[in-house]
């Protein structure tokens, strides 16, 4: 196994927000593998999955894209302490039996992931139509803490609202649950929209997200991890990293690059361009985190 990364085997590596960012040419796996190995704590964030989408012009393989990420997470040597799947685990209906069936499928096909430790949280396409009453049927809570080694993990539910808001209740909790913590310990915030204003008028915000930053802000080593925008982003608020993952189905435009929110389509050129998964590995004697973006990769 390789002792480290060959600079000649990836298309770019840069640093972004403490983050070490690095786009896979062919040898990323192995890479990741032995990243996940040595250090102490890793895991994969998969996003916006959408089970249920089915437009050949925008993904003709809607029905193969999560089953290869799973194939190719499976075939690592070394698996991640956890993966998480941040929101938007299916596609939105107004059908409530519809619903449900798209969850249950999805259950299913996640369930075939060699590792156990899979973490869930809803999108607005799961939750903002119900409050989160399929995906609680079928998930579990929609926001709640979880210890990792030395890590503090913190799952906000910023999408069963339809206001797109956290709400009072629930920053009341995290509150308190960021009130169990010292002042320098390592936390990181899962949340499906991004906590500031991205960009409000395609709904790439939270309502009061502001209020849930000004929780976070007195604590040393913060990094927020999140979806919906189906790129990468990353962006500072103070001392505190936000890192955007990929959809797993489809890109969509940079924030207000075009006039509409419209999903990119498919290129056969570059087939499964922009979409894809990450892993996540604390820096050692440092604040951030090192992240590995997997491509899909067409069989």
């Amino acid at each position: 196994m390789d002792k480290g990364i060959d600079r000649r085997d990836f298309l770019k590596l840069i640093g972004i927000g403490g983050a070490l960012i690095v786009m896979d040419t062919g040898r990323l796996a192995g890479a990741a593998d032995n990243k996940m190995a040595q250090d102490t704590l890793s895991f994969i964030q998969l996003s916006d999955t959408h089970w249920g989408f089915n437009d050949p012009k925008i993904n003709p393989d809607f029905a193969g894209t999560l089953r290869k990420a799973i194939a190719q997470i499976n075939s690592m040597k070394s698996q991640p302490d956890f993966i998480i799947f941040s929101g938007d685990v299916t596609h939105t209906t107004d059908d409530p039996k519809e619903r449900r069936r798209r969850m249950g499928e999805a259950r299913e096909i996640i369930g075939g992931l060699r590792l156990k430790n899979v973490k869930m949280m809803p999108g607005e396409h799961d939750a903002g139509l119900d409050n989160g009453e399929a995906f609680q049927e079928y998930f579990g809570t929609t926001h709640y803490t979880f210890q990792q080694k030395d890590v503090n993990f913190i799952v906000v539910d910023n999408a069963s609202d339809s206001t797109s808001s956290i709400g009072d209740t629930q920053l009341q909790w995290l509150s308190a649950e960021m009130e169990k913590l010292d002042k320098d310990s390592r936390i990181v915030v899962f949340t499906h929209r991004p906590l500031f204003e991205l960009y409000p008028q395609w709904d790439w915000w939270t309502r009061d997200g502001a209020k849930a930053i000004d929780i976070l802000m007195p604590y040393k080593n913060v990094v927020v991890f999140y979806g919906h925008i189906h790129q990468e982003h990353h962006h500072m608020t103070g001392h505190i990293a936000h890192h955007a993952a990929r959809g797993m189905l489809f890109p969509l435009p940079a924030p207000g690059s075009v006039p509409k929110r419209v999903q990119i389509p498919w290129d056969n050129d570059q087939p499964y361009k922009g979409v894809g998964y990450r892993s996540a590995v604390p820096k050692k004697d440092a604040y951030g985190y090192d992240l590995t973006e997997f491509p899909i990769i067409k069989v």
